[in-house]
């Protein structure tokens, strides 16, 4: 996997959200600048980077054993256990699945721990969420776009600005999808805790990252022309399939998957 991929450098005098989730998980793969902005976020941002981790843990599962077995992961962040791959492995081995970010410190540890079981594969692709041509086209080299795909964009839609048109990033995405695939999506919500939201805006764009949280509403667009199952959008730690109920507990964090009919 991503055999041949120049490592562009890491600039470690500016934050990345990648590495400022990775500093809100305890991860140490960031830098002081990426530090700083995470201890002057909110606690509810803790908590959110935990139940956006969980929601993915969850629903990768549930994909699988819905007998999905290819995945595109966009925005994968740095790699933490369990990865989605492993995750999806451990459910059907031959589970194929394509990670996608743009920071450099993500290519290198993609290099070292997305390694997927001989059965299936993992490949990783280093490009922009704002160019999606250019990751559906090294993804089909993995991929089998006649089939269905589980695309997901998992705390990531929160960092792109409405001027960047982020709904049409998405339908471009999913309308590359075979009918029965599946859009897996989670945005900072802007009307749960407005206060707090705006408090977390500012301390990002402190360190030159705009943070776009949403209300509801928004986000449900995100959705116009696909089938949102059960139990539908919901906060976080809500969104649950054949397990029990999570404790209940605040989130910022609205998540929703649906599948293309």
């Amino acid at each position: 996997m991503t055999t041949g991929t120049p490592h562009p450098p890491i600039d470690t005098s500016r934050p990345h959200s990648a590495r400022v989730y990775d500093s809100l998980l305890g991860g140490k793969d960031n830098y002081p600048v990426d530090q700083a902005v995470a201890e002057h976020l909110p606690a509810e941002a803790k908590a959110g980077a935990f139940q956006n981790r969980a929601f993915m843990n969850r629903s990768t599962a549930w994909l699988a054993r819905e007998g999905v077995t290819q995945f595109l992961d966009i925005g994968t962040g740095i790699p933490t256990a369990p990865n989605l791959h492993q995750i999806a492995q451990e459910i059907n081995p031959h589970s194929r699945i394509v990670y996608c970010d743009n920071d450099p410190i993500v290519l290198r540890h993609a290099e070292a721990l997305l390694i997927s079981r001989p059965e299936g594969a993992t490949d990783y692709v280093h490009a922009d969420v704002l160019e999606p041509a250019t990751i559906i086209e090294a993804a089909r080299k993995v991929l089998d776009f006649d089939r269905p795909i589980a695309l997901s964009l998992l705390g990531l839609l929160h960092f792109l600005p409405d001027e960047q048109d982020p709904q049409a990033i998405v339908r471009t995405l999913a309308a590359t999808l075979a009918p029965g695939s599946y859009v897996v999506l989670s945005q900072g919500a802007s009307d749960v805790n407005p206060e707090r939201g705006e408090q977390g805006a500012a301390e990002y764009g402190k360190g030159g990252i705009r943070l776009a949280l949403r209300t509801r509403d928004e986000f449900a667009r995100f959705f116009d022309g696909l089938d949102i199952v059960e139990p539908g959008l919901v906060t976080a730690p809500e969104w649950f399939r054949g397990t029990p109920a999570p404790e209940q507990e605040f989130s910022g964090v609205y998540v929703a998957v649906a599948r293309i009919p």
